[in-house]
């Protein structure tokens, strides 16, 4: 038996690689408490996948952002302020989360693939989704290329393009030999503990992700940093943070899918942005047919940190 045990241990991957089920949707998926995972076959390997349901009502699906600290717990303050009106489904991204990964070469093709999963079988058609960082970027291009009528879109503090290349304002060419370089033993695990030690960790979230510093206490750091610590996670998280993982590669194709959305989308984003993102977050609020909501206060994880000022943003749009 495995209640009681977390989903993200160790023991749930080994037990849901073993589950035999009678499938409905084509979705393996195992209750623990408020929290459950699903199986994702890609490429031959099995990804066990965590989510969350909370509410009653029409499905909303909250997808946090791809980071080295992100999971979808990062979205449970915004999911149970909008839980009155949705059934939200938060799901975490193959190769993020608590859980462990499999050494994979994460790519832009897995996530689009990973998130028409989640919109097709997990969440089967959604009426509402929220998408924070990143995931608004592959939010973005599934819906340009594949428009749900009746489906509204909120992007919060959304961004298209990984630290590194923000912070040189270009792509050289060894960002992606350092991606790569993540995969070797032992060097990989090297390069992956520059990114998340404790003192790097704190200086970017409190920089870059929270616009209070008293926010992040010790018992949310220590929160923070344990996810760092998920057997497998540096294989994607480095691969994020050199850009290895961005769904656009220029502005202009991310202004392109913009534009060719045939779905009512709402830009949330915080005054306190960074200013290379927030241009990002603005060029794109000024795409015509896109709605834009910018709240006082809020940096990256701005859903986190001022839930109640999102979901208002939110439900006063749907």
């Amino acid at each position: 038996m495995l209640s009681g045990l977390p989903v993200g241990h160790p023991g749930w991957t080994r037990f849901l690689l073993r589950w035999r089920v009678a499938e409905v949707t084509g979705v393996a998926m195992a209750s623990a408490g408020k929290g459950s995972a699903v199986v994702w076959h890609w490429r031959g390997r099995d990804v066990v996948v965590g989510t969350t349901r909370l509410g009653s009502g029409p499905r909303a699906l909250l997808l946090p952002a791809l980071s080295s600290i992100s999971t979808r717990a990062e979205m449970a303050p915004l999911a149970e302020r909008l839980a009155g009106r949705f059934t939200t489904l938060s799901i975490d991204w193959p190769g993020f989360g608590a859980a462990p990964k499999p050494a994979m070469a994460w790519s832009p093709e897995a996530l689009a693939a990973f998130l028409r999963f989640a919109l097709d079988e997990v969440a089967q058609g959604p009426a509402l989704v929220v998408a924070a960082g990143h995931a608004a970027g592959y939010v973005i291009a599934e819906a340009a290329a594949r428009p749900a009528p009746g489906r509204r879109l909120v992007l919060v503090a959304p961004t298209w393009r990984g630290p590194l290349p923000t912070m040189l304002r270009r792509r050289p060419a060894w960002l992606g030999r350092l991606a790569r370089a993540a995969d070797v033993p032992g060097l990989g695990s090297a390069l992956y503990r520059l990114n998340v030690n404790p003192a790097m960790v704190r200086v970017m979230a409190r920089a870059h992700v929270y616009a209070d510093p008293a926010w992040l206490t010790p018992e949310r750091e220590a929160a923070k940093r344990g996810v760092t610590g998920a057997e497998g996670a540096r294989h994607a998280a480095v691969r994020f943070v050199t850009g290895e993982l961005d769904p656009f590669r220029d502005r202009a194709d991310v202004l392109a899918a913009a534009a060719a959305l045939r779905e009512p989308a709402l830009v949330i984003y915080g005054e306190d942005a960074p200013p290379k993102s927030r241009a990002e977050m603005e060029a794109l609020a000024a795409v015509p047919g896109i709605a834009a909501r910018v709240l006082p206060r809020g940096k990256l994880s701005l859903h986190e940190e001022f839930p109640d000022a999102v979901a208002g943003a939110i439900l006063d749009a749907v």
